[in-house]
């Protein structure tokens, strides 16, 4: 069924912005529990999308920027924070794709921690008869899977760091966590639990 929220699942980074225009200014999208719809990629709606939900009386706002929008008829001030009106239930389990693997395996080699050139790896080769699957996939940079071939773990003696499963949503969420985006606005953070060390 599709959603009733504009792009729900149409998720972007931020950039570093420039805030006097509307472009630079996403809105993050809070669950109605106000949490975000997702930590990694962030949450973020364009300021259009934004507008449109607020219009049609599907958010809440939360907060706003300081930048205005200007129609014939009207001065908008966009808005920073919108909270949807109705809870959206997460998936238990995520799409098996290559960017979730990777997510799974905190975006590094599962053989050397490596976490560049990253590609993906039959832990039990496909020749071998294994699977295309969670539980047999793990994120691995290219020298070490050329290292590995099509051997088995015990032949290569190259074992995965940890064992690959399924994850769920909220695992993956936990693990987004761990990677802040480049620019979060002030009016954010207190929406965001970042595992980040606190300064002193």
């Amino acid at each position: 069924m599709q959603s009733p929220h504009p792009d729900v699942t149409d998720f972007v980074q931020p950039a570093p912005p420039d805030l006097r225009k509307p472009e630079s200014c996403p809105a993050l999208v809070l669950n109605a529990d106000f949490r975000p719809l997702s930590y990694y990629p962030l949450s973020l709606w364009s300021w259009q999308d934004t507008v449109k939900a607020v219009f049609l009386d599907r958010v809440n706002i939360v907060s706003h920027y300081d930048t205005v929008v200007h129609s014939p008829s009207t001065d908008f001030v966009l808005p920073s924070v919108v909270s949807l009106k109705t809870y959206v239930k997460p998936p238990r389990y995520p799409a098996f794709t290559r960017f979730n693997v990777f997510l799974r395996d905190g975006f590094s080699c599962q053989y050397c921690g490596e976490p560049q050139d990253l590609t993906f790896d039959h832990v039990i080769p496909r020749r071998a008869g294994g699977r295309t699957t969670w539980e047999n996939v793990v994120a691995a940079c290219s020298p070490c899977n050329l290292r590995k071939g099509g051997r088995m773990p015990k032949q290569a003696k190259m074992t995965p760091r940890q064992k690959p499963i399924q994850p769920t949503v909220y695992q993956l969420h936990e693990n987004g966590r761990r990677f802040p985006p480049n620019y979060c606005h002030d009016s954010w953070q207190d929406y965001l639990y970042w595992d980040t060390e606190l300064e002193p």
